[in-house]
């Protein structure tokens, strides 16, 4: 598998800014000391830095012991300079705070740490668009790559900001219609993770469908939303497809609150509903409050409930809820795959990688 190159691969001594010290000889850098009193290479004490780059550990031990003695670590800035590559990969998103994408940024950033890179965070307007300002201070990092989680800022937007970085898109498309990769925009290439959810909406309606429920009802999230709208029209067309009657549709904004009025409104001034279709957990939280609180009502005796993500908070006692799983390490190990894939080969076509859904039985539905 492809690493990205360690720093052993040029010699960044003329980088390190110089820091005077008695012992040490004229023009010699803090690099070269640590070199000597370890009795290996330059190089060596470069990979000393790096835990995926060879070296035994005996010597990474002293290496590092003597570099801590000096006050020794390598210059970034160097290397940058050396290698053509920032080790930093920038990651857009719409919002931080939700329990789903605070989940996916930490697993995102760990990976990326283990391979080496640092991650830059950089968050969207509240309609999902990229102020040109903050696009012009991701410029002066200049990232290695980009991964963008809302498609409100389009490829040709991060092409002219960058010269080299390829963007990584996560794409939610129809699969009744479109089951192939997104063409390229125009002259500007990107890279995609494709998320299919038919397979968990099916298997999420068969069961549903298994115990009786006919009257679906779907708690939405975030109209402007890709993930969003692409569930819509999923189960619209599954329901279709087993001969069920479209599901009523919700407004929502992915949030608890929402939900819990959302779900309110449809029992009491709507048709209600056998089933609840949220667009996630946390939404789906608040549809099982309001039902067992604020209605009265028996989950799942009187109405099931259905969410997605399957998020740390959907397995906890007290909602135990049965949900549409993305195995959040799967698709960070994807996206980290295309990143390094891309690196080895700036100039490939578009990369796609595809991961699918699958549904996680619990007791709010039965």
């Amino acid at each position: 598998m492809y690493r990205p190159p360690s720093v052993n691969e040029s010699d960044f001594s003329r980088f390190e800014a110089p820091v005077a010290r008695e012992d040490q000889p004229r023009g010699q850098s803090i690099a070269e000391i640590v070199a000597d009193r370890a009795k290996v290479s330059r190089a060596a004490v470069s990979r000393a830095f790096n835990p995926k780059a060879p070296l035994r550990a005996d010597k990474r031990e002293l290496v590092l012991r003597i570099a801590e003695e000096l006050n020794y670590v390598p210059n970034m800035a160097g290397r940058a300079l050396a290698t053509q590559r920032s080790h930093l990969v920038g990651v857009v998103v719409p919002h931080v705070c939700s329990p789903w994408e605070s989940l996916e940024i930490d697993a995102l950033t760990t990976a990326l740490q283990d391979r080496g890179f640092a991650t830059l965070l950089f968050k969207t307007r509240i309609d999902r668009s990229l102020d040109p300002k903050l696009l012009s201070y991701m410029r002066a990092y200049n990232p290695d790559s980009v991964v963008v989680f809302t498609e409100n800022v389009p490829p040709d937007q991060l092409h002219r900001a960058f010269d080299q970085a390829v963007p990584v898109y996560v794409d939610y498309p129809n699969e009744a219609t479109d089951p192939g990769p997104p063409p390229e925009s125009g002259m500007h290439r990107f890279d995609c993770l494709r998320v299919l959810q038919r397979d968990g909406i099916e298997q999420a309606v068969a069961l549903l469908s298994g115990f009786g429920r006919r009257r679906f009802a779907y708690l939405a999230g975030n109209p402007k939303a890709q993930a969003n709208t692409a569930r819509l029209r999923t189960l619209q067309q599954v329901l279709a497809a087993r001969g069920l009657p479209p599901a009523a549709v919700v407004d929502g904004d992915f949030s608890y609150q929402r939900g819990h009025d959302a779900t309110i409104e449809l029992f009491r001034a709507g048709p209600g509903a056998e089933a609840v279709f949220a667009a996630n957990d946390v939404s789906a939280f608040g549809a099982l409050d309001a039902l067992r609180q604020a209605l009265g009502r028996r989950v799942p005796e009187d109405v099931s409930v259905v969410g997605f993500d399957d998020i740390d908070q959907a397995a906890w006692r007290s909602y135990d809820l049965t949900t549409i799983k993305i195995d959040v390490e799967e698709r960070v190990a994807t996206l980290v795959r295309l990143i390094l894939q891309r690196l080895q080969n700036r100039g490939a076509p578009p990369m796609t990688e595809t991961i699918r859904t699958k549904l996680v039985v619990r007791s709010t539905v039965g």
